[in-house]
C-alpha cells in the first residue's frame, strides 16, 4: 500500500459521522489518482449473502438512501456533476467501488469533468488495490449517520468523539491481534497522532508538555518495533502478514 496513504487514513477514520467525511475520503483518494468529484452513497438491495468489491458494478437503478458529494477546489465538475449518472462501463471518466453487505449497497464514484480524460487501466487498478480500505471507512460513516437504535434520553455524542473512539478500537484490536499492550498515555498519544494531530495538539489536549508527549510516542514505538510517526501509520493499516514477516 502506498505510504502517501496512512497519514490520510487516519483522517478519515476520525471523521467517521461527521460533515468532513467525504473531503478527508476525497483528500485521500487525490493521493492516488487525480479526480475531479468524489460521490458516496447507500442503496438497499436484496442480500446476495456475502460482502463484494468490484471496479464495475451493473448500472444501479435503485435509489439512494443517502449520499454525499465533494469536488475539488477549483475545478469545474461542480456544474456538471451535481447528480453523478449512474454506473455505466461504457464512460471511461469515471470509476465506481461497490460493496454488498446486509442488504445494502455502498458505492464510491470517482468523475472527472473532461470526458476525454479516460481513466488508464493502471488507474482503475490503483483504485481497485485500495477498495478494501476505502469500501469499509464508507458503510462506517453511513452506519455512524443512522444509528440503529437511537436514545432519545442520552446525550448525542459528537462526530469527532464518534471517529476517534473507532480509531482507538481499531488500534486496540491490532494490538491485541499482535499480542501487545500499551499504558493509556502510550495509546493516546498514538491514536491521536494517527487522527492527524500534531504533537503540540495532542499535549494541549492533554494538558501535557510537547516534550512529554514525545517521550510517550518513543515507549511506544519501542514496544511496538517501529521508529517514529510515519512508522506508526504504516504499523497501523499495513497487513498483518507483512508485520509479522518484517517482526521474523
Amino acid at each position: 500500500m502506498n505510504s502517501h496513504l496512512f497519514p490520510h487514513i487516519g483522517k478519515v477514520i476520525a471523521s467517521t459521522g461527521s460533515r468532513h467525511f467525504p473531503r478527508m475520503l476525497h483528500d485521500l483518494i487525490l493521493t492516488q489518482l487525480a479526480v475531479d468529484a468524489t460521490h458516496i452513497r447507500q442503496m438497499r438491495v436484496e442480500p446476495v449473502g456475502r460482502a463484494s468489491s468490484r471496479s464495475e458494478p451493473e448500472p444501479l437503478k435503485e435509489p439512494a438512501l443517502l449520499a454525499e458529494t465533494v469536488f475539488s477546489e477549483h475545478s469545474a465538475a461542480a456544474h456538471h456533476l451535481q447528480n453523478p449518472p449512474a454506473a455505466t462501463s461504457a464512460d471511461a471518466s469515471q470509476l465506481h467501488l461497490t460493496r454488498r453487505k446486509d442488504g445494502y449497497r455502498y458505492v464510491i464514484s470517482v468523475y472527472r469533468n473532461d470526458e476525454s480524460q479516460r481513466f488508464s487501466a493502471q488507474e482503475r487498478s490503483l483504485l481497485q488495490d485500495i477498495s478494501p480500505v476505502l469500501l469499509p471507512m464508507v458503510e462506517k460513516h453511513i452506519n455512524a449517520l443512522q444509528p440503529a437504535n437511537p436514545d432519545p434520553q442520552s446525550p448525542p455524542e459528537s462526530a469527532e468523539g464518534n471517529g476517534l473512539e473507532t480509531l482507538r478500537l481499531r488500534f486496540d484490536e491490532r494490538l491485541e491481534q499482535l499480542g501487545l499492550s500499551l499504558s493509556n498515555r502510550e495509546t493516546e498519544v498514538c491514536v491521536g497522532l494517527l487522527a492527524g494531530r500534531t504533537a503540540p495538539e495532542l499535549a494541549e489536549q492533554l494538558a501535557l508538555k510537547v516534550n512529554t508527549v514525545e517521550s510517550y510516542l518513543k515507549r511506544a514505538a519501542i514496544k511496538l518495533g517501529i521508529s517514529g510517526r510515519h512508522s506508526l501509520m504504516r504499523w497501523m493499516y499495513s497487513p498483518l502478514e507483512a508485520l509479522a514477516s518484517s517482526a521474523a
